[in-house]
């Protein structure tokens, strides 16, 4: 008895996970979620473990992972899916830790306001200090991002001199 399993074509697969087709295809293309098979007309062919691999990489990206790393780690035979997952709802907690905490501060200077209470500097320096903890995460990571960008246009220019170095 054969088991047929669902499969999807690469544009199911990105309508039912939010992912583009784009991002499928050229997760495709460097080796790091191709399609379990190919249907005979040659269109991408997903199934269900396809699908959790998908879900392991989008969660190892929101970790902050390059997808170099993460085709590394998932090449790597003691990988644990589940640990990524815990690492994520760490990470969630965490942060709905510090929006929770200032939506409170943001809660108090608006009370305060509307009680025509002055501000003191204490209500501020706290305000700033949750504020700056939430937003810290993005620019830390847009910070991280641009530094990879950096140093692999640097790479590609000490591999690729342009003409005019080369005769110096």
């Amino acid at each position: 008895m054969i088991i047929e399993t669902q499969k999807w074509k690469v544009g199911e697969l990105a309508k039912l996970t939010g992912v583009t087709v784009r991002t499928l295809r050229y997760y495709d293309q460097i080796g790091l979620l191709s399609p379990s098979c190919y249907s005979d007309s040659g269109y991408r062919l997903y199934d269900e473990t396809d699908l959790s691999c998908l879900q392991q990489i989008l969660s190892l990206k929101d970790l902050g992972l390059s997808l170099e790393e993460i085709k590394t780690i998932l090449s790597d035979e003691s990988y644990d899916p589940a640990q990524a997952v815990s690492l994520q709802i760490d990470r969630l907690k965490e942060n709905i830790r510090i929006q929770q905490k200032l939506l409170k501060e943001l809660q108090n200077v608006s009370d305060l306001m509307k009680m025509q209470e002055p501000l003191t500097v204490e209500n501020f320096t706290e305000l700033f200090g949750v504020m700056k903890k939430s937003h810290e995460k993005y620019f830390t990571g847009r910070k991280t991002n641009m530094e990879n960008h950096l140093d692999r246009l640097e790479d590609f220019l000490v591999r690729n001199p342009s003409p005019k170095e080369e005769k110096s």
